[in-house]
């Protein structure tokens, strides 16, 4: 499967909240962003307790835009990104870009940018 697949993939799983399947995607060094308290998370096991704390009180909808490679051989993937409450309130709803690293053939590392550069 290719990088991209992986990507898409991981985004509509995520979606779906098939979080297993999100992580089966993911290398065990994984570092992941941690979009609500910052820094990263590493490994799968931190990566699953960020979600499952996360899906306690927002309801969050990523879809990405557009995936391509940067110059430094990272994926870029421009995201809407979309956050409910659980009471159906909207939180926000924006474009954030998504950079991903790939060792194995797996996600090895995901990182939050304001902007397609990569700076905030």
């Amino acid at each position: 499967m290719s990088e991209r697949a992986i990507l898409y993939g991981a985004y509509a799983d995520f979606n779906a909240r098939n979080i297993d399947a999100v992580i089966s995607r993911m290398h065990p060094e994984v570092q992941w962003a941690n979009g609500m308290e910052g820094g990263h998370v590493h490994g799968k096991d931190e990566v699953e307790g960020y979600w499952t704390r996360q899906f306690t009180t927002l309801n969050p909808h990523v879809e990405p835009v557009s995936i391509a490679p940067d110059e430094h051989g990272n994926w870029v993937v421009e995201v809407h990104q979309v956050v409910y409450d659980h009471e159906g309130n909207l939180l926000l709803d924006t474009t954030v870009y998504h950079t991903y690293q790939f060792r194995d053939g797996l996600i090895v590392r995901m990182d939050i940018t304001a902007s397609e550069s990569g700076k905030n």
